[in-house]
């Protein structure tokens, strides 16, 4: 009789094994636009969903032609510690999933234990001393399985799977901002040293403008007050320099620890002056819908509003009875010779139930905890949506404007080193003043800087319009280093 009742709780347990309390999580639901109000051209109904997909996939820096930048990017994907901090997180995520995941079988233990004990006289009055000397010795092999009726390991798990999930999309998240944050860096650089060669060639200029004054002075045809004029001239150009260098080793530095390196590490390799990367022939912003599928941190939110929601049904599940089935399989003996006789089996088979019933204020109260929980969490994965809509649009905005604005800077700063050229002309052959040398030479430096300054504008928005449209971000794995003496 007793050999049915074990195999009748089984399969009670089979029956209610897709019995889990608590709500099971939905995504939400987000009306967002057909297409962004921003883009250059409206979303095409009928585009390639494929041709899309590849578009989104493919590493965008490469489409920039430049093979430092490309080298600098795969370095930090690969390098960057920051990458492995948030890996190391996703690693450990995993690691508690799968120790969660044990709790749906058995646990299984064994034991062994000897001993030999003497009792003393006032514990054993009248016993002689060869008789208060006693050993024994046990051993056994025991399990114990939490039934889950009501689904509260099956929730626990489910929860630890998507904060998993979440911690796999944080790694993503963050590989797009390091990756983003190395093209900015990496251009800006690049603008940086265009305005520093801008701000050199002026000099030379305004220094050959200086020598000319001061022989004109010698020949009595200029006076002190314009050679004051035109020193004063050079040296506010001048002291551009020293701030541009400096702003040039700090983009380098940071470049260097973006991809892993100590500071100084790619001074040597960075210092010659490169060109801006180009711009990309086309970029297709998509629509909100694909946008809202490819973001990370989308995604991460709603992976911890799942675990969240998985949470509900945990507390929920200490409203029921925790029923746990225990077995001990094992032998007991005083000598050792007779450990595993026949009669020194021993055996234990217990169902136990525990219920909170009496403390049901505070379950409820775990409850409402964890139901604010998942309500907080919903807030948060709707304000993500709203603003990764926010960035998208503004990335769309800036990036079209950006480029209008560097048509007008280069038209500028052609037509201002031409105006500089014809001024030192008609200066030369006494047809105007130094004044308009002086004025042309300024406006000349202000536009070729302005147009120097705009061009890097243009790329970085670029740049930004990938990072917000989190396209081109294929999924890389930053390397692994054991810690000496933990693995």
């Amino acid at each position: 009789m007793h050999k049915l009742k074990f195999p009748a709780l089984t399969l009670l347990t089979v029956a209610l094994a897709a019995c889990a309390v608590g709500p099971d999580h939905v995504r939400p639901n987000i009306a967002v636009p057909a297409q962004f109000s921003r883009a250059e051209t409206p979303a095409d109904t009928a585009r390639d969903p494929d041709i899309a997909l590849r578009e989104a996939d493919a590493e965008f820096w490469r489409g920039f032609g430049d093979p430092q930048l490309t080298a600098l990017v795969e370095e930090s994907l690969a390098a960057n510690h920051d990458l492995r901090i948030a890996l190391a997180r996703y690693d450990s995520a995993n690691a508690l999933l799968r120790e969660a995941k044990f709790d749906r079988f058995p646990t299984i233990t064994a034991n062994a234990e000897g001993s030999d004990a003497r009792s003393s006289a006032d514990q054993a009055p009248g016993v002689p001393r060869a008789d208060r000397d006693g050993k024994s010795y046990s051993a056994g092999i025991s399990a114990g399985w939490e039934l889950d009726l009501f689904g509260r390991v099956r929730r626990n798990v489910e929860a630890q799977r998507a904060n998993a999930a979440a911690d796999a999309a944080d790694l993503e998240a963050l590989q797009v901002a390091i990756v983003g944050e190395v093209a900015r860096t990496y251009v800006e650089l690049r603008g940086l040293q265009e305005r520093l060669r801008v701000a050199r060639d002026n000099t030379e200029n305004q220094r050959e403008t200086l020598r000319l004054v001061e022989a004109r002075l010698n020949a009595g045809r200029d006076t002190e007050f314009d050679t004051a004029r035109a020193r004063a001239q050079l040296e506010t150009t001048s002291a551009r320099i020293p701030s541009l260098e400096a702003q040039v080793a700090v983009a380098e530095h940071r470049l260097a620890v973006l991809s892993g390196q100590t500071p100084d590490a790619l001074v040597a390799q960075l210092d010659p002056q490169k060109p801006l990367p180009a711009l990309p022939a086309r970029l297709d912003a998509g629509t909100p819908g694909e946008l809202l599928r490819r973001r990370p941190d989308i995604a991460a939110a709603e992976h911890r509003l799942h675990a969240a929601t998985a949470k509900i049904g945990v507390a929920t599940a200490d409203l029921f009875p925790r029923f746990t089935l225990s077995g001990l399989i094992g032998s007991q003996a005083i000598d050792s010779s007779a450990l595993f006789e026949r009669d020194s089996e021993t055996r234990l088979v217990a169902l136990g139930i525990d219920w909170s019933f009496l403390d049901i204020g505070r379950v409820k109260a775990r409850i409402a905890a964890a139901d604010a929980d998942a309500s907080g969490e919903l807030a948060r994965y709707q304000q993500t949506v709203l603003l990764a809509l926010e960035d998208t649009e503004n990335a769309l905005v800036r990036y079209a404007k950006a480029r209008v604005e560097d048509q007008h800077l280069e038209r500028a700063a052609t037509d201002s080193a031409r105006a500089a050229q014809l001024a030192r002309v008609r200066y030369e052959a006494g047809a105007s003043g130094l004044f308009e040398v002086l004025d042309a030479e300024r406006t000349q430096l202000q536009a070729q800087e302005a147009f120097a300054d705009g061009r890097t504008r243009s790329v970085t928005s670029a740049v930004a319009l990938y990072k917000a449209l989190a396209g081109g971000w294929p999924q890389r794995s930053p390397a692994r280093e054991d810690v000496a003496g933990l693995r």
